[in-house]
């Protein structure tokens, strides 16, 4: 891996939490319900869900678009937006089924792969980025609240940054590889939620010296400690 401030923030998150394993699901559709279900809510209210789906014997593509609505609608209840996500639920579902007859999503190029999840209504840029690299192993860097936050904290972009920009930003400062941008967007939640909270928790920050945010406690470093 190259130098470089982005290569050392992972590396002092990996030191300082050690590997996440992430993303937690049976199966490739599996986690791509999971990754859809989680938009405006947390994974302990998708975990809920995803366990009625399968306490049901519903956690299959056909099963789904097949499901009476008011039916799925009530098993998904708990992840929130029920209704609205019942509706892209059974879309992403299509899409799934349709595409994937034989193993056809496994050789669809990545790009057009991540041009038909987004034509899809209801699935935005970060959902579909979650379903390339967690549910299909594609090398693309999820784009969360987290990540902006933090990037932001250390001065090395800006708060307002563009999905893409900052997507752009991240993947070419990177192998392009499945498992670091598995790890690393895994790593970046698991800090915000410890420390870089929106009324952030420095004390025993990995990354406090490097911080813009704690620069007046560290003598204003910022970005520096870690850019060399």
């Amino acid at each position: 891996m190259s130098d470089g401030p982005v290569p050392k923030i992972y590396q002092t998150l990996y030191a300082a939490y050690g590997p996440q394993h992430w993303w937690p699901g049976e199966s490739p559709l599996e986690v791509a319900v999971g990754a859809l279900l989680t938009q405006n809510t947390n994974w302990t209210n998708v975990e809920k869900a995803i366990a009625n789906l399968k306490a049901a014997d519903m956690l299959d593509a056909g099963r789904i678009i097949a499901c009476e609505r008011h039916r799925l609608e009530t098993l998904i209840r708990p992840s929130g937006f029920f209704r609205q996500k019942a509706g892209r639920l059974q879309r992403l579902c299509r899409f799934w089924l349709e595409r994937d007859a034989p193993g056809g999503l496994r050789r669809m190029p990545t790009s057009r792969l991540r041009q038909d999840l987004l034509a899809l209504h209801g699935i935005g840029p970060e959902t579909a980025d979650s379903i390339l690299l967690y549910a299909l192993e594609r090398p693309v860097f999820v784009i969360d609240a987290y990540t902006r936050r933090i990037f932001a904290r250390l001065g090395l972009t800006k708060p307002g940054a563009d999905y893409q920009a900052l997507q752009d930003y991240l993947s070419s400062r990177l192998p392009a590889d499945t498992r670091l941008f598995n790890e690393f967007h895994a790593l970046l939640v698991t800090h915000a939620k410890r420390h870089c909270r929106s009324r952030p928790r420095c004390q025993g920050c990995p990354l406090a010296p490097a911080c813009r945010h704690d620069g007046e406690r560290q003598g204003g470093l910022e970005a520096r400690a870690l850019s060399g």
